[in-house]
């Protein structure tokens, strides 16, 4: 028995009659908690550079993608065999340059053809960005909305255009302010956050990156905001925001300054 295969009947074990009573109470849908989080886990022991602690959280998202399967075939749905089978098909039907005649070999080719073969097999599916999935973070879907138009020649050339595009965005989010009309200032804030995301994806940069890259800036400046505050003996909430602003440079100063 390989290890893979003990995994999945461990797991048809603890969903058995007389297994584990939460294991057994879990459904597709209860587990989709679970299932982003060690999902976001991977990716944070990704970017730290842990190997021992991506081994272990590769290991506790197999357990639920197993999870899911086994709860498919008590239903008389599908088994993890097929899951396997469907995902390992694709993949020899999506890569022709390795396993067919493809002459695709450079990755901007690869990745366009991969679309091609994609529409081709969702051909009754409706529209082209049909397949995008709706339950992305909404700045890695936007993202990835942008790319897929961009591989079937929907995409500016000139990178002065998108920032052009970012700047008439700004503008007509202060016109919605102005305006003081609620559904106008969302409606434009999110065309503004879609040409940022557009902006950083034409300087080959990831947005949900950036963003948490900022994001990790701010509460660490924040952090030596608080122990300023805390050196004087004062609390925060117990000063204004002049007196805020003024420490926060400073950090911001001697943040750089060591850059």
């Amino acid at each position: 028995m390989t290890g893979f295969e003990k995994l999945c009947e461990i797991v048809a074990r603890l969903r058995a009659p007389d297994g584990c009573p939460w294991d057994r109470e879990q459904t597709h849908e209860s587990l989709l908690p679970g299932l982003l989080e060690e999902a976001y886990e991977v990716v944070g022991a990704v970017r730290a550079h842990d190997a021992a602690n991506l081994r272990e959280e590769l290991g506790d998202l197999l357990l639920l993608v197993v999870m899911q399967a086994q709860i498919a075939t008590e239903g008389d749905h599908f088994q993890i065999d097929d899951v396997i089978a469907e995902v390992a098909g694709k993949l020899v039907r999506r890569h022709p340059h390795v396993f067919a005649t493809s002459n695709a070999r450079d990755t901007g080719a690869v990745v366009k053809q991969w679309e091609a073969i994609k529409r081709k097999e969702n051909k009754a599916g409706g529209n082209y960005l049909d397949t995008l999935p709706a339950a992305l973070p909404a700045l890695m879907r936007a993202q990835k909305a942008q790319a897929k138009a961009s591989r079937v020649g929907f995409d500016w050339t000139d990178p002065a255009d998108v920032i052009a595009k970012v700047e008439e965005e700004m503008r007509e989010t202060k016109e919605a302010i102005s305006s003081k009309n609620s559904a106008a200032i969302a409606d434009e804030i999110g065309d503004l956050f879609f040409a940022v995301v557009n902006l950083a994806r034409k300087n080959k940069l990831d947005a949900e990156l950036v963003l948490q890259a900022a994001t990790n800036k701010f509460v660490r400046r924040f952090g030596q905001l608080e122990k300023e505050l805390q050196a004087q003996d004062k609390e925060l909430g117990e000063v204004d925001l002049a007196e805020m602003d003024a420490i926060w440079n400073a950090v911001k100063v001697d943040a750089n300054s060591k850059d």
